[in-house]
């Protein structure tokens, strides 16, 4: 039991990773495992994409950021600082090993109430934490990024991928090229309350 509380407290977000490519039986184990987390009414809503061409890697890296110069150009960003975010997001994409883009099936519910599609967005991100444990558990570093949060429309249409699929996340793996630091957590007690 101590052993695997370890290995749940030793997870840590992985920044850099080798350029050494993780094998795909390696990532369908991983993606195996992944759909094995709870979801509400077990709906799996959880959906996947490999990110794994080139050419898919520029698409989305291009659609991503030209969304975030746009708004950060609307927010009155300085020039030479909104190009600084474009290039570090561009490399980030291009150095990630494996992206995974995890997307919520917004039919995936069964009711329309608001109540319902959180329980949705909850499902999925369970689903994601569950493909970085597993990611852990193979070894492979893995880094949850959010930024596809604020381009939807850019990121379905740089994938092509269903009107029905809503990014929730983009999820870097890879064989870590760092040692992560050691986890600040504040202690249970600040964090719990008795009644």
């Amino acid at each position: 039991m101590n052993e695997l509380h370890h290995f749940l407290q030793t997870r840590r977000s992985i920044r850099r990773f080798k350029p050494d490519p993780v094998p795909a039986p390696v990532i369908k184990r991983i993606l195996a495992t992944a759909i094995f987390a709870p979801s509400a009414h077990n709906l799996q809503p959880w959906r996947f994409v490999h990110v794994e061409s080139d050419l898919s890697k520029e698409k989305l890296g291009n659609a991503l950021t030209e969304k975030m110069r746009t708004d950060m150009d609307a927010e009155g960003a300085d020039p030479a600082q909104i190009q600084k975010r474009v290039e570090i997001s561009i490399r980030r994409i291009d150095e990630a090993p494996v992206i995974i883009l995890l997307c919520r099936d917004v039919t995936a519910i069964r009711k329309s109430e608001p109540e319902e599609e959180i329980m949705g967005i909850q499902s999925a991100a369970l689903g994601g934490l569950q493909l970085m444990l597993a990611a852990h558990a193979e070894g492979v570093g893995a880094n949850w990024i959010c930024w596809n949060l604020y381009a939807q429309a850019e990121t379905r249409l740089a994938l092509d991928l269903p009107k029905s699929w809503q990014a929730q996340a983009m999820i870097f793996l890879g064989y870590a090229d760092e040692e992560p630091k050691k986890a600040s957590r504040k202690s249970v007690d600040e964090l719990l309350t008795h009644r």
